[in-house]
């Protein structure tokens, strides 16, 4: 023990100190060792900005592939909605015996008329026929398309077949054949497509809606091989089914990209697509299994891919028909109608953005526009303000329509380009009954979520929670549309 008072010597404390650096050696040399926080190496650094790009890179080839393949696509969602709602198939006639509703949610079709959409593949069965009858008790106003939507041929009055009636004859690729005289015979490069045809009423009564179905049931379907004694056409009806073929700007939009790619050959105009798409897993032969990053990219790719549509969509708006006038027909979308109309033979001309936008609110493509029907678009007021589903407003439309058959105004979803859902109706045209008609020969319409007292059969009803657009069509347009005689004037807000 040491003394009271007294401390260890010197030489002791040393020891003790020492003992304790000594034991202290092995935790300083372990951290010594240990890889140190700092800057990435020049290869990390490298390796970090080659993934960013391969990223970037893969978004962007993504993007392009949506608008590229937007007709295709669009195609393909009503056909898968035909297999999955209706039980309906190939070279069988899929109509609707009413006049569309909200559950029909195709992009900007006509609530006016009896629609029959018929969808062709010739890959098994070989070329198919479609009969269409003489204007002799209705008219049919439609386009036979490929699985492209590229028109091959318009039908009836305002068709190849001038009214008198024909037999279209849809070829699959590489077809060699000759084909019996009595055919109009149309050489197709995919083997699916589908015909989009209208019955079109005489008037708006019952008794001519069911004359109008009558009639387009009257069309047939059937492969040549069996002309000789043609099978009867089954008519599936679509009446009163949720027939939703909205595009999904998602991952399920590569996956009907991917359908395509595996039924059809590779066009020569898009083959520069090929490595492209194989890039995001879609590969002719092989299977379709994006793994969960792939996903996210391709979820995050559409989704840049429908903001970027959806600007360029509002920029039509800058292409007024008239001077003045808010009522467009872009010019941009009369070059795709030509380019598709020859088939898109130019070989320095090839709109695919374009092509690309305007099947992403319709849904055909008809070979001569102008010819049948004809449409404005509107999706601003006087005041050049969107058009507000809360709100109500006025369209006046004047005497005198140029028009053969009849005029529509119908209303959609700005967002969808659908029908609006959940609505009693959606449009309002010269064959509406009770349509209230002004002493000049003009008539008012009224769209907003609540009609004007007293003018009920005059209103469309709209959604009080989103925006809205407006289709005007002209069926049977007259010349007056074109040089501008007969001006459809602007919405205006009903204040």
């Amino acid at each position: 023990m040491f003394p009271k008072r007294c401390f260890p010597c010197p030489v002791g404390v040393a020891l003790i100190l020492g003992c304790f650096v000594v034991s202290l050696i092995p935790e300083v040399i372990a951290q010594d060792t240990k890889p140190q926080p700092g800057p990435p190496s020049a290869n990390q650094s490298e390796a970090a900005s080659f993934q960013d790009i391969e990223r970037q890179v893969l978004q962007h080839r993504a993007v392009e592939a949506l608008i590229w393949g937007m007709p295709a696509v669009n195609r393909d969602l009503m056909y898968q909605a035909m297999l999955r709602e209706t039980k309906g198939r190939d070279n069988q006639m899929l109509y609707w015996s009413k006049l569309l509703d909200w559950k029909n949610q195709t992009l900007t079709p006509n609530t006016d008329v009896i629609y029959l959409t018929p969808h062709f593949d010739t890959k098994e069965v070989g070329p198919v026929v479609m009969e269409i009858p003489p204007a002799d008790g209705g008219a049919i106003v439609g386009t036979i398309m490929d699985a492209w939507q590229t028109p091959l041929e318009d039908v009836g009055p305002a068709g190849a077949d001038k009214g008198q009636g024909g037999k279209y004859l849809f070829l699959p690729p590489g077809h060699t054949a000759k084909a019996p005289a009595e055919y109009i015979v149309l050489p197709s490069s995919t083997y699916k497509g589908y015909a989009l045809l209208r019955s079109i009423r005489r008037s708006g009564s019952d008794e001519d809606l069911a004359k109008a179905v009558e009639y387009g049931k009257r069309i047939k379907i059937y492969p040549l091989s069996k002309a000789d004694n043609p099978p009867p056409t089954t008519y599936v009806d679509a009446a009163g089914v949720l027939y939703d073929a909205t595009i999904p700007y998602d991952i399920r939009f590569f996956e009907s990209l991917n359908r395509v790619i595996q039924h059809e050959p590779w066009l020569e105009r898009d083959r520069a697509l090929i490595d492209t798409l194989r890039t995001l897993g879609i590969e002719k032969g092989k299977s379709f299994a994006p793994d969960a990053k792939m996903v996210k990219a391709l979820n995050a790719a559409a989704k840049q891919a429908h903001h970027y549509l959806d600007g360029k969509y509002h920029d039509l708006t800058k292409g007024p028909f008239a001077p003045g006038s808010r009522w467009c027909f872009p010019e941009r979308m009369g070059l795709v109608f030509k380019a598709a109309q020859e088939q898109f033979a130019d070989p320095n001309f090839y709109p695919v953005e374009d092509r690309g936008l305007l099947l992403s609110f319709i849904f055909f493509l008809p070979k001569r526009l102008g010819e049948g029907q004809f449409y404005l678009l509107g999706m601003l007021d006087k005041e050049g303000k969107p058009l507000d589903g809360s709100k109500t407003y006025r369209l006046n439309v004047p005497a005198d329509a140029p028009i053969r058959q009849y005029w529509s105004a119908t209303l959609y979803d700005r967002d969808t380009h659908a029908l609006i859902r959940k609505m009693s109706h959606a449009a309002r045209s010269s064959q509406s009954q009770g349509l209230q008609v002004n002493k000049d020969g003009s008539v008012d319409l009224y769209f907003g979520p609540k009609a004007p007292a007293g003018k009920e059969s005059n209103w469309a009803p709209t959604d009080p929670q989103a925006k809205f657009e407006i289709l005007f069509r002209f069926y049977g347009p007259l010349p007056s549309l074109f040089d501008k005689t007969w001006v459809l004037p602007d919405v205006e807000l009903v204040k």
